[in-house]
């Protein structure tokens, strides 16, 4: 699985904004808070602005608030805004990106595997909103498994 620090600094911007909701943060509290550099924090949230998970507001009292409420945004949603594709293995894109093909050819067992754990990844990502997020956060629990259904 592959979460680059773009995505990494995402969902951290966006979970401190869901854990503040509906107040605007100033973007400055971000990414001191989190220790996310300006600069790059600023490029990321105006990805996930344009993406509609977020909103700006200008003035004296500006910064950035979720568009939606923290329980209509997934963690999957702000991922795959950020990275594209998350889940993927060297195997399953070798012949895309290395130009190279499978010696075990296109029905490799293991490339069947590794397309079950991207779709089982993506299914919980994409399961699991800020809401969510949010609530372990403050509770410190993890949720049932057998409410996700992987």
């Amino acid at each position: 699985m592959r979460i680059t620090a773009k995505g990494e600094y995402a969902t951290q911007a966006v979970l401190h904004l869901a854990m503040q909701y509906p107040e605007v943060v100033a973007i400055h509290d971000i990414a001191e808070r989190h220790h996310i550099p300006l600069k790059y924090l600023e490029q990321i949230l105006l990805e996930l602005k344009r993406g509609g998970v977020l909103e700006s507001r200008r003035g004296v009292h500006g910064g950035y608030t979720l568009a939606r409420t923290p329980a209509e945004i997934s963690v999957g949603e702000v991922l795959r805004l950020m990275d594209g594709a998350f889940a993927e293995s060297s195997c399953t894109h070798a012949e895309t990106r290395l130009g190279s093909k499978c010696a075990e050819g296109p029905t490799c067992g293991l490339k069947q595997v590794w397309e079950d754990v991207q779709q089982s990844v993506e299914k919980i990502l994409f399961a699991t909103s800020f809401e969510e997020v949010k609530r372990r956060t403050l509770t410190g629990r993890e949720p049932e498994l057998a409410r996700i259904n992987v």
